[in-house]
């Protein structure tokens, strides 16, 4: 493929579906027969339409406290969670005390951030076993300790930041802080998933189309659709070069990421009325060893999703690169 590729929007990934403290079922194993009519589209597909809200709680890799076990036992995640309300409460009253009119507000506070629950898993990674990433590749190593974002160009900041994507394939269907919104829409020949942040679409033809040329990126890839049983399985390559699969993946800039050879495969399955769970199997062997697998689940919300706008007029990036210029210019001065 050419590093020349341009790209600009959007494409889809795989996931599978669980219920909320419960183990995710091995990938693709689905019994046909055993989803009620209720929960099938007319035509006789398994129905994910609906808006679906994730939840970063869990620990993307295995704390060490945990080192060998896979899942939590329910009073343990009962009391994770307990713990999690009574420290958000006081983080919300703490930011209501000292928050005044004149007054530095800082970043968001509390009342913004929608961490979701915590499962009883011990990571969202549950490939390595380990739960741990894969040992990186010489490339990875070199990119991970690389250099911080600079502000000599837009492509100095992240494609977050840029208010472009919520970082390309796969960190664009992630967990993170809040807006961790999915709308899903459905057709016999198409799934739709409209993300919440930043506001992407990404469209999976299911109709057994050609992949797109090798010379064509895209910041989410090409995806293409198919079902095996009541699992949607969606394989995405054609990523642009500058995607990253390197984690922490908001700490690169745009110009540089995992190349042209990283490729996804993500399954998403209906376990109920209102659980669904989601699992992305990605293979980057420019940056990690070998691939790894991230699963967790979403789960049927009843509120409605409104425009993620970014910094609208990206203002913020307008006053970085004019603070980049006035420390030019007052180290030219010297």
């Amino acid at each position: 493929m050419s590093a020349r590729r341009s790209g600009y929007f959007v494409i889809p990934v795989l996931a599978l579906v669980v219920p909320l403290l419960a183990a995710a079922p091995a990938a693709g194993q689905s019994d046909a027969s055993s989803m009620p009519d209720a929960y099938r589209t007319a035509w006789g597909h398994p129905d994910l339409q609906g808006i679906w809200s994730s939840s970063g709680a869990t620990p993307m890799e295995r704390p060490a406290e945990f080192e060998g076990r896979a899942t939590l036992s329910n009073e343990e995640v009962a009391a994770i969670r307990q713990a999690t309300e009574e420290r958000n409460q006081q983080l919300l009253l703490a930011n209501a005390q000292r928050t005044a009119a004149g007054g530095n507000v800082g970043a968001y506070n509390n009342f913004w951030m929608e961490r979701g629950a915590r499962t009883n898993r011990t990571s969202m990674l549950v490939d390595p076993p380990s739960g741990r990433f894969p040992p990186l590749t010489p490339e990875g190593q070199k990119a991970r300790i690389g250099q911080p974002r600079g502000d000599d160009t837009w492509e100095d900041r992240h494609i977050w930041e840029r208010c472009v994507t919520r970082g390309g394939m796969p960190n664009a269907m992630f967990p993170r802080s809040y807006n961790n919104n999915m709308q899903v829409f459905q057709t016999p020949d198409h799934v739709v998933m409209l993300l919440e942040q930043v506001h992407e679409v990404r469209v999976v033809p299911l109709d057994g189309r050609p992949p797109l040329a090798d010379n064509i990126g895209q910041w989410n890839g090409d995806a293409r659709g198919h079902w095996e049983g009541d699992t949607l399985v969606v394989v995405t390559t054609n990523l642009d070069h500058r995607v990253s699969g390197l984690q922490p993946w908001s700490a690169f800039s745009s110009h540089d990421g995992s190349g042209e050879d990283m490729m996804l495969i993500e399954r998403f399955t209906r376990t109920g009325p209102e659980t669904l769970e989601y699992e992305v199997e990605v293979h980057d062997p420019q940056m990690y060893t070998r691939s790894w697998t991230v699963a967790y689940p979403f789960s049927l919300s009843p509120d409605v999703m409104y425009e993620y706008a970014c910094h609208e007029g990206n203002l913020g990036m307008e006053g970085i690169l004019a603070g980049g210029r006035a420390d030019d210019a007052e180290e030219a001065a010297r």
